[in-house]
């Protein structure tokens, strides 16, 4: 057999054995993982942000509605008390901080924080296709302490301006493609949270329960957002205009 077909052969049967998950393609395996906390286009999420001191209690809580609309529109109203009136509003890559006491909305960044190490992109935006693009690694253990468990390892690169972490390691189910931890890093490539993933049934999941955030630049502490309730809503229009809601602060 001549170079050639020695090649050819090699080929054949790298491509006959190559791992079916290294094949998958990147964007259908997110859409997958982004429907276990996204499950329609409209959708009101009803949420809970707690922050947990290093010894496990409570220092703060917070409640959220969350209206998470087609094509990276959301808007979230602050529930409690302390915060009540108050609302963040995301069109795209554009953020803004409504308040009850002015009718000028301020512009913010994704990054800032709403309490404890939940921002308001982690609040707003729950979804990664359309957002990120990426490979997969390949298999590894599900858990750093090399679990028996095994997920398949996306790396993803922003692959717009306005999302809230600019490099996302992801680890989602092999079988089910749900998502299980995540390390988030910033623009300046520094690993800003990891994140884990809390199902509803550990063994048929259907939804992602919670998200734990842990910070990894300051204060360690644990922040825990608790998805409460889903259910499909569509919310007028003029909801997601900043100058509707400075003149309308009341919108229920």
């Amino acid at each position: 057999m001549n170079h050639f077909y020695k090649t050819l052969a090699a080929l054949a049967v790298a491509a006959a054995t190559a791992t079916p998950a290294l094949a998958q393609d990147i964007n259908t395996l997110l859409k997958t993982a982004d429907r276990y906390r996204m499950s329609a286009e409209n959708l009101q999420v009803d949420t809970q942000v707690t922050v947990l001191n290093t010894d496990g209690s409570t220092d703060k809580e917070r409640r959220y509605t969350v209206f998470a609309q087609s094509d990276r529109k959301s808007l979230v109203l602050m529930q409690s008390p302390v915060e009540k009136g108050q609302k963040v509003l995301m069109l795209a890559d554009d953020f803004w901080l409504l308040m009850p006491n002015t009718q000028r909305p301020m512009r913010i960044t994704p990054m800032q924080k709403l309490l404890g190490d939940a921002s308001t992109g982690d609040i707003a935006t729950m979804n990664w296709a359309g957002d990120y693009t990426g490979t997969v690694v390949g298999e590894e253990p599900c858990t750093p302490d090399n679990s028996k468990a095994t997920c398949l390892h996306l790396s993803l690169q922003a692959s717009r301006k306005g999302v809230t972490y600019q490099r996302i390691e992801l680890w989602i189910g092999k079988t089910r493609h749900e998502p299980v931890r995540a390390d988030l890093f910033v623009q300046s490539d520094k690993l800003a949270k990891q994140a884990r993933f809390v199902m509803d049934k550990p063994t048929n999941p259907t939804t992602v329960s919670e998200m734990v955030l842990v910070d990894q630049l300051s204060n360690k502490k644990e922040t825990r957002i608790k998805y409460l309730a889903r259910k499909d809503r569509t919310v007028p229009a003029e909801w997601l205009n900043p100058m509707f809601l400075a003149r309308n602060p009341s919108l229920e």
